[in-house]
This record gives structure tokens, C-alpha cells and sequence, in this order.
């Protein structure tokens, strides 16, 4: 198998994503997703990484080199801002995208977004606050998935005030996913999204390389998910208060979206575009 070699997207450059062989130039990237353009003017978002073709060959996507925000000006998601000296290039938020200058808070959108699971929410306030306070979006914690029919019945979803829902592991034919079938077939459910990653838990959304794993350990289903993984690593895990520690421990190696796993980026970045699209808030 050809090594991907390490290349620093460029606006201009052309790739090809390896899987679909869908082809186009670099118009911007942001929140962990590269956007392509093709001969048709169509669009597609690629997670940043391995995975792509330039010139025939493989290549893996990298960022430009972060800067402190002071050397960062006014810029647009994928162009590089005038830099005095050569001194660098683009600030980002820990999700990858463009940090732009300092401003005010924009007012809270019609739109939400709700997260279940506290860790859940945590890493997505983490990697993505910065870009969801900038396009006025809020986020809500879902405690579960039972709960959802009345919180749609409340909300009241329609044209500009859309709701975006991120779960946990959802099994096709589970009672999960049966209440998100009625709820997104029901009144309103033209404007709801509801999606899952595809981990046993959100901590396997941290690249295991992180906290020093090779992979995330097979656990015996007889036995707690976090408390196995606890004890693979000699962690303290008899309490509700050491899985909490543990989590905080497993966070705070979290420094932004490189650190995460593929899948959990594309489904932030479709609930992003999701609720956002009725506004013209994003670049």
C-alpha cells in the first residue's frame, strides 16, 4: 500500500476524495471539512485527512500552521489572511475553522441544536463552541432519546427554526431509532435532523492515540463499557465520580478536531448546515 504523503490544503488545489472519486478544486475548509467544487459548480464537504488524491497521488490533508490571534486579521474560511513579515498564517478555533476578529455576540438563533449525553455535549461545546456562538447558534443537552417527541411537540420546528439532534449510538430497528422515525415523519418533521454517531460511547470518538492506546479495547458486554476501559487503563472507576474524572482526564487531551474521529466531525458539521441554512449567517 502507497503512504499518503502530508499536504497543506491550498485554496485552488484540485483533489479527488480516493472512496468516491468525486473530484473538484478547494473553495474553503472549516469545522474539520474540506469543500470541493467541481466543473458543475457542486459542492461536497471531505473530513480533512487521509484519503485524497492529488495528482494521481495519495495524499493526506493538513492545516496551515496555527498563529495567535493577534497575528491573525479579518478572514474568509480557506483564504489566507496578509500576514506582516511572513510571520505565519491563519488563527482557527479548535474545530479547524477560520478564526475571525474579535466581535459582539450575535443574537441566539430560532434554530437549537440538542446533544444527548453530558459527555456528548461537553466535546461538542469543546472542539465547536467558538463556531456555534458565531453563527448564533445554541446548544441544549438531550438527556435521552425519550424525551425527544416532546421536546419536537414544544419547539415546534418549521422554515427558520430548524432542530438538529446528535444521539448516541442509534441501531437501526431499536427503540431509538423508532421514536426518531415518528418524530422526524410527524408535524414539522421536514425540519428536524436527527443523527448518531457510531460509537459504543462518545469517549471511543477520541482518537485512542491521545491517551496513549494503539485502539479503543474490546470490552466483554458483561461488563460496563467505562469501567472496562477504566481498568484497561488502571484507572479509578468503583464511583460515578472516578467515570467523571476519567472523562475529564480523556477531555482534556482534546485540543481540537484533529484529535477526533472522523465520523463525529462529519455529523457536527451536517447538524451545523442543517439549522444554519434558513440564515444567511455562514460564508
Amino acid at each position: 500500500m502507497t503512504k499518503s504523503a502530508d499536504c497543506v490544503v491550498e485554496v485552488g488545489m484540485v483533489l479527488e476524495d480516493a472512496a468516491s472519486g468525486y473530484c473538484g478544486a478547494v473553495v474553503r475548509w472549516e469545522n474539520g471539512l474540506v469543500v470541493l467544487e467541481d466543473r458543475k459548480n457542486k459542492r461536497r464537504s471531505f473530513p480533512i485527512g487521509p484519503g485524497f488524491l492529488l495528482e494521481g497521488k495519495p495524499v493526506a490533508l493538513k492545516l496551515p500552521p496555527r498563529v495567535p490571534a493577534h497575528l491573525a486579521g479579518p478572514s474568509t474560511p480557506g483564504l489566507k489572511p496578509k500576514v506582516a513579515d511572513g510571520m505565519g498564517s491563519i488563527g482557527r478555533t479548535a474545530s479547524g475553522s477560520v478564526a475571525g476578529p474579535a466581535e459582539r455576540a450575535k443574537v441566539a438563533l430560532p434554530s437549537r441544536i440538542y446533544v444527548e449525553g453530558r459527555h456528548d455535549a461537553e466535546l461538542v461545546e469543546k472542539v465547536w463552541g467558538d463556531d456555534l456562538r458565531h453563527e448564533g447558534v445554541v446548544v441544549e443537552y438531550l438527556g435521552g432519546v425519550d424525551d425527544l417527541p416532546a421536546i419536537v411537540a414544544e419547539f415546534a420546528p418549521e422554515k427558520g427554526r430548524r432542530l438538529g439532534v446528535l444521539v448516541d449510538h442509534l441501531v437501526p430497528g431499536s427503540k431509538e431509532s423508532r421514536i426518531v422515525d415518528q418524530v422526524t415523519a410527524g408535524k414539522g418533521g421536514a425540519f428536524v435532523f436527527v443523527t448518531g454517531h457510531p460509537y459504543i460511547d462518545i469517549w471511543q470518538a477520541v482518537k485512542p492515540g491521545r491517551i496513549g492506546l494503539k485502539a479503543w479495547p474490546q470490552i466483554p458486554r458483561s461488563i460496563e463499557w467505562k469501567k472496562g476501559i477504566c481498568d484497561h487503563l488502571g484507572w479509578p472507576h468503583e464511583t460515578q465520580t472516578d467515570i467523571a474524572k476519567a472523562w475529564q482526564r480523556i477531555l482534556g487531551r482534546v485540543n481540537g478536531w484533529a484529535d477526533l474521529e472522523r465520523d463525529l466531525l462529519t455529523q457536527v458539521e451536517m447538524l451545523i448546515d442543517f439549522v444554519t441554512q434558513d440564515h444567511q449567517q455562514r460564508d
